[in-house]
Parts: C-alpha cells; structure tokens; sequence
C-alpha cells in the first residue's frame, strides 16, 4: 500500500494510529485523542515536580490539515523535562523529523526529540529553543543533562510551525532546522536502541505534528 493511500485512510477513519510504509513509521493525532494522551504514546518526565501535561488538543494550522495536534500544556517547574514517548518503537539508528510550534513559555520555549530512549533518566535529546536562539542537543544520563554542541544565533518565533530532523547512525548525530543542517556531534554513551518520542522543558508549551521516525 502507498503511503498517500495509508494517509487518506487514516484521514477517512479519523483515528491516531501508526501508518507503515516500508521502515518509516509516521504519527497523526485526531479529535479521537482530544484532551489525552494519544494511544500508543506515554507521558514521562526527568525531575521533581508536577508537570509533563501532554494531550491531543484543536488547532486549524497543522502542516497535517488534521485540525489536531499533539500539545505539551504544563507550566512545569525549571528542573522538569517533559518527555512524550512513541511506546511500540525501537531504533537504534534513526532519522527523526517533526513539526513544531512553540505556543508560550517564560523561563523556556519551544521542544524536540528525544532518541534511543532507555527510561525517563537516561536518553539523548535535541530541541530548539526561540528564546535563548539556539538548537541544542545533549544526553541525560542518571537525569543529568549534559550538552554534546549545537548552534547559536538561530532566530525562531514563537508562533510559527517550523521543521526539526535529527539523523542519527552509530555515533554521528547531525541537527537540522527547516532543512538547513545547524549541528553535528558525535558520542558513544548510548549504543543500543532504545524508544523515540518528544520533548521540552519547564513551563515551554508547544505543539508538535506530522511526527515521523526513519530506520
């Protein structure tokens, strides 16, 4: 089955499901899941405190045309990261895309992915934040965040859907934003596969949409 039709399927039956095309695995969210979790995906979270609020919720300018996104909806506290994980996945390497758009946030804006996700302590991610103006990306590891690079200077407004990827293949990690490559790293600290889901941190409230993973 082509993936246009898989798509008109998913659009027809007007539920969040997983649509397979070879090894690419892509994520719509409907009004099936509004005001939840959407099936398939869990709500974790590194740090103390309430927080990580994730659900389905409207929004008429998904890239989709769904009317629907997946929303990060918590003002947590700074030290909270707020995780969303894709359960039924396992990528070891892994081409990651996503559109997202940062809605609010006062001490942090915008979000990403995270990869080869062992447990809510233990993972690598890479967001992009408009307030500071840069994409990062790090590993969390025992739940201590450490930066691995990124870029500065990268001007987003909150407001505006634009496209994060990250591919990953052994150790090499290279960062893009709206199809321009803005990092590339290398780090030996997780090598097995693990979960891909999303992310942001402490009270940064963001949609995300047309989530896709490669591998």
């Amino acid at each position: 089955m082509r993936w246009t039709s898989v798509v008109a399927l998913v659009a027809l039956a007007g539920a969040a499901v997983w649509a397979d095309e070879g090894k690419e695995r892509a994520f719509k969210f409907s009004k099936d899941d509004v005001g939840k979790v959407p099936a398939g995906w869990k709500a974790e979270q590194t740090g103390k405190g309430e927080g990580s609020v994730w659900k389905v919720v409207a929004d008429d300018t998904a890239p989709s045309k769904s009317g629907h996104v997946l929303a990060q909806t918590a003002k947590s506290p700074g030290g909270v990261f707020n995780i969303c994980v894709a359960e039924d996945t396992k990528y070891k390497d892994v081409e990651l895309s996503v559109s997202f758009k940062a809605i609010a946030g006062d001490s942090d804006q915008g979000g990403g992915f995270v990869w080869r996700y062992q447990d809510n302590n233990n993972y690598y991610i890479c967001r992009m934040n408009p307030l500071e103006d840069n994409y990062r990306v790090y590993k969390v590891v025992a739940g201590k965040r450490t930066q691995l690079g990124g870029k500065a200077g990268v001007k987003v407004k909150a407001g505006e859907w634009h496209n994060l990827k990250v591919e990953v293949k052994g150790n090499k990690m290279e960062g893009y934003l709206d199809g321009e490559k803005m990092w590339e790293i290398t780090d030996d600290t997780y090598k097995d596969a693990g979960k891909v889901g999303l992310w942001s941190k402490a009270d940064a409230q963001t949609h995300f949409d047309v989530f896709k993973a490669e591998g």
